[in-house]
């Protein structure tokens, strides 16, 4: 039985994949806002808006089967309308319409006022840095750029979000501002490349200039850099970040292999020496940084012998946060021309050793904490404990702070300064002091 049309049509956007998805649901609903329209994220409503991820396998999957819920869901009459939008839908819009027509309308990653006007709002210019942020408000993520000039041989992303394009530094200290009159104390840069950002529109690197910007806006605590390319690393960053005591000491860059064969089929720009000698200059720039990174196993040609080099150099290096990640044979990417010859369970067994030498790695650099102070921003409270981060852990992904809530009341979104006391593989535990 379909539901009945009345009165005001409440919107829903269901975000899945990267952060940058969170920002461009958030920009969406910002719009709508903006137009009148009621909206709400991944709740109740008449009409849904997926927005989608088609990076991997494991992400197209969780894309098809929400947009498969959504159009079950409609067919029983209760939601009206189904809409998706995102990565997903701008790779295979044509066999989504093809094996899902009761999709009411696909969009792809440039269609934003095409799908606000199909949703009866018109795109405003005039809100450049507006959105209704989804995060807890304390932080929040600024897209500094949209898509990637990089050729890695195994990623589809340029093929969905197109080439790099940065956004000038004046646009995002407006939406810095804009976020920080809301409460927003940490801000979290993302990029598909965060150290290609300016090449474009400044004829240069540009990232210490926007990070010089941004630390002079007033409420914001702490500035943190997600996804920084290694070849071509602009080293006047690290600076910034030794110099700025708002850019926190810590980056997330993807290091993918370390193998030089490897990275050289993977067409990353560097080799096994090249990374080493970067990450012995972080370290001697910023003694103090938490370096993250993450890996690829199972990529075509990777040896038994080039897994244990990999392996090898993980222990070596002693990263302070890690993920891993197994190879995803992707159609039109170039590495799709090479075989896929690295059975699927041998992928998996080989994320599962590097997450367990992982595991002991992080656990050992927790204990090196115990006793010692840090300041630490709280994110919610969970059974007993309040659930906080340092510096040096990025929230969903990082390692976390447990304080008991007996006897301690810590506001949310606040900052505190905690003595560490005892730890496990990823969480600390501490007090207050």
């Amino acid at each position: 039985m379909r539901t009945k049309s009345t009165g005001t049509k409440k919107i829903n956007i269901i975000t899945l994949g990267c952060s940058k998805n969170v920002v461009d649901s958030e920009v969406l609903m910002g719009q709508l806002q903006a137009g009148g329209k009621e909206v709400v994220h991944e709740d109740r409503g008449d009409i849904v808006v997926i927005n989608t991820c088609g990076f991997i396998d494991n992400a197209k999957e969780e894309s098809v089967n929400t947009i498969l819920d959504a159009v079950e869901a409609k067919e029983r009459g209760e939601i009206e309308k189904v809409y998706v939008m995102g990565c997903l839908s701008e790779r295979y819009k044509p066999d989504l319409e093809r094996e899902i027509p009761n999709v009411d309308q696909y969009f792809g990653t440039r269609d934003l006022p095409l799908l606000l006007k199909q949703l009866g709002a018109d795109y405003k210019h005039e809100l450049v840095g507006e959105r209704l942020t989804t995060t807890p408000k304390h932080f929040a993520y600024l897209k500094i750029s949209e898509g990637c000039d990089r050729p890695c041989s195994f990623c589809a992303i340029p093929l969905m979000r197109g080439g790099h394009v940065s956004k000038p530094i004046e646009n995002l200290v407006m939406e810095a501002e804009n976020l920080a009159k809301k409460g927003t104390k940490e801000l979290i840069l993302i990029a598909q490349d965060l150290t290609y950002y300016g090449l474009d529109i400044y004829k240069k690197r540009a990232l210490a200039d926007l990070l010089l910007r941004l630390v002079k806006v007033e409420g914001i605590e702490w500035i943190r850099l997600h996804y920084a390319f290694p070849s071509g690393f602009p080293e006047d960053v690290l600076e910034v970040i030794k110099n700025e005591p708002k850019v926190c000491n810590y980056i997330d860059i993807p290091l993918q292999h370390i193998n030089s064969d490897l990275l050289k089929s993977m067409k990353r720009g560097t080799t096994h020496e090249k990374t080493d000698a970067l990450l012995a200059k972080f370290r001697e720039k910023v003694p103090d940084m938490a370096i993250r990174t993450t890996l690829i196993v199972g990529y075509p040609g990777e040896t038994e012998e080039r897994f244990q080099e990999l392996k090898a150099w993980v222990a070596e290096q002693r990263f302070d946060r890690l993920g891993c990640f197994t190879y995803s044979h992707e159609e039109n990417t170039s590495a799709y021309q090479l075989v896929d010859d690295v059975p699927q369970e041998v992928k998996e067994a080989r994320v599962e050793e590097i997450m367990e030498l992982q595991s002991q790695i992080s656990w050992e650099k927790n204990q090196e904490k115990i006793g010692k102070v840090f300041k630490c921003i709280f994110d919610r409270k969970e059974a007993n404990y309040f659930v906080g981060r340092t510096e040096f852990d990025s929230p969903d992904v990082d390692n976390t702070v447990l304080v008991p809530a007996e006897n301690t009341y810590i506001s949310i979104g606040d900052f505190a300064e905690v003595r560490m006391t005892s730890s496990e593989e990823f969480d600390l535990y501490g007090e207050l002091v």
